[in-house]
């Protein structure tokens, strides 16, 4: 890499305050400017040297800007995707791309039409533990893929205030599915392709949410697997992918949620008549990899790893989980 990647930041919430903190760490990044009307947090961003922008038509009109990380809420994502492609700056959406299917076809296809770069906030496909199981799934060392199972939970945002954003079944359908949940189903399409059958049920347990504070899935895939994911938002925290093949099963824990440097991922193969092998790998900077990435597809044209493709289906499947929670149905998606 050559050169210094000069971005936006959108919003200066939980996400946006991490992404600044962990791009001032590199030498590839300057963060040029912050996007964040509100007021209060003007002071924050101005201690960092950074400048702070009220609205995204002063950010977008600085010509040294390469790129804008949106970390705004979900229902702004199609509408500030398609303002900075049309203003020809690459754009790096947090998830969710999009709450509809259509809505992620028209960001995409905006940054298509513009030649911009669309990059995608699934950070946890550049885990090293995580690497090394698709890896092992795509050379067929796990025989026929018959099972996974999937799971997210924290309790990191238990003491957002009443009526926060985040608590809303409109702006964050299906429980933990928009905070955590949509990480799983993007690493499940990356492993086994297209969800072809979609179940889930949401229940509100121990928050005062609209939208709910836990989400169970079953999935079926069109190549024949299946998959159970859960995310729950009121529990300490815990991170695990299990997938289940005839010829061995691999589990991958994490102790520690992608912004939080320490904790180890412990990644355990088993193999019929043989004791189960466990490797240690250290916590990686799994957001800045990404946007790295991200970078170099922008800079460099190096293909990223996510395709447009399976950004829209894996938003095609959370609003299938939307509806299917909401109506108690089985959803059969039309690929």
């Amino acid at each position: 890499m050559t050169g210094t990647f000069s971005v936006v930041v959108a919003g200066f919430g939980w996400w946006g305050r991490h992404m600044v903190n962990r791009l001032a760490l590199t030498e590839s990044f300057n963060v040029r400017a912050v996007i964040e009307p509100n007021k209060a947090n003007h002071a924050d961003i101005v201690a960092l040297g950074i400048e702070v922008c009220e609205d995204f038509e002063t950010a977008l009109a600085m010509p040294d800007v390469d790129a804008v990380i949106l970390t705004t809420p979900n229902p702004f994502h199609e509408e500030q995707v398609t303002l900075c492609a049309t203003a020809g700056k690459h754009v790096f959406c947090e998830k969710p791309l999009g709450l509809t299917g259509e809505s992620a076809r028209r960001s995409v296809q905006a940054c298509i039409d513009a030649g911009v770069t669309l990059g995608i906030g699934h950070e946890r496909r550049f885990e090293p533990g995580l690497e090394a199981l698709k890896k092992q799934i795509d050379d067929g060392s796990l025989g026929t893929i018959m099972h996974a199972e999937a799971a997210w939970s924290h309790d990191k945002l238990i003491n957002v205030p009443a009526g926060d954003w985040r608590t809303s079944k409109e702006v964050c359908p299906a429980a933990g599915m928009t905070a955590m949940g949509i990480h799983l189903t993007d690493l499940l399409i990356s492993y086994f392709g297209r969800v072809k059958t979609v179940q889930a049920i949401t229940a509100q347990r121990s928050l005062d949410w609209e939208t709910g504070d836990l989400v169970t899935v079953q999935l079926g895939f069109e190549a024949g697997m299946t998959a159970t994911l859960s995310a729950i938002l009121n529990t300490p925290h815990f991170i695990r992918m299990h997938v289940f093949g005839t010829a061995k099963w691999i589990e991958v824990r994490n102790d520690t949620h992608p912004d939080t440097p320490g904790g180890k991922v412990r990644f355990v193969e088993a193999v019929t008549g043989q004791p189960s092998a466990e490797t240690i790998f250290d916590w990686t900077d799994a957001v800045v990899d990404n946007l790295t990435a991200f970078r170099n597809a922008c800079v460099e044209g190096v293909p990223y790893r996510f395709s447009y493709d399976e950004m829209i289906h894996n938003i095609e499947v959370l609003e299938a989980i939307t509806h299917s929670a909401e109506h108690r149905e089985t959803i059969h998606l039309n690929n």
